[in-house]
């Protein structure tokens, strides 16, 4: 569902709607505020697991970030997206970046993992706008074929 305005919204006029009723997250996509997929249990568990290994890779080194909306262009327009984890270095922090807003410079590193009701046909095309938009790395995980693998397998990993 995409909460449709009469009018293409701006970055601008995005950023200061109200907040969504309950827990949901909004993304600006094609001048409209697009509801971001609600994660699930094991998506949830694999973003702290990776949020961990990538803070401990990464101290010191830059900002590793759990959905923060990201500030970029899409096809000459603005766009928000909202990575489950994105990654930016000390090198391309802006100086004057507002914590409490979003990343205003393309991230290295942008991780989504696909929901289920996505696909990742869907995914690999919003992979190539974050590439298209100057994001230096995008890692696209599909949890359903993970986990299908992981319940075949009689092994533990831990």
């Amino acid at each position: 569902m995409i909460l449709q305005a009469k009018n293409q919204l701006t970055l601008q006029e995005f950023l200061n709607l109200p907040p969504g009723e309950g827990d949901i997250t909004y993304e600006l996509v094609d001048g409209q505020a697009s509801p971001k997929m609600s994660p699930k249990k094991f998506h949830s568990k694999l973003t702290r697991a990776l949020l961990n290994l990538l803070e401990q890779c990464c101290e010191g080194k830059g900002e590793v970030c759990p959905e923060l909306a990201v500030a970029l262009t899409r096809r000459g327009r603005d766009w928000m997206p909202i990575p489950d984890i994105l990654y930016i270095s000390n090198e391309r922090l802006p100086p004057d970046w507002d914590q409490e807003g979003a990343c205003s410079v393309p991230p290295d590193l942008v991780i989504e993992i696909i929901s289920p009701g996505q696909t990742f046909g869907q995914m690999a095309a919003k992979a190539k706008d974050y590439l298209d938009a100057k994001v230096l790395r995008v890692w696209v995980l599909d949890t359903g074929l993970w986990t299908k693998r992981l319940e075949k397998s009689s092994q533990c990993y831990c």
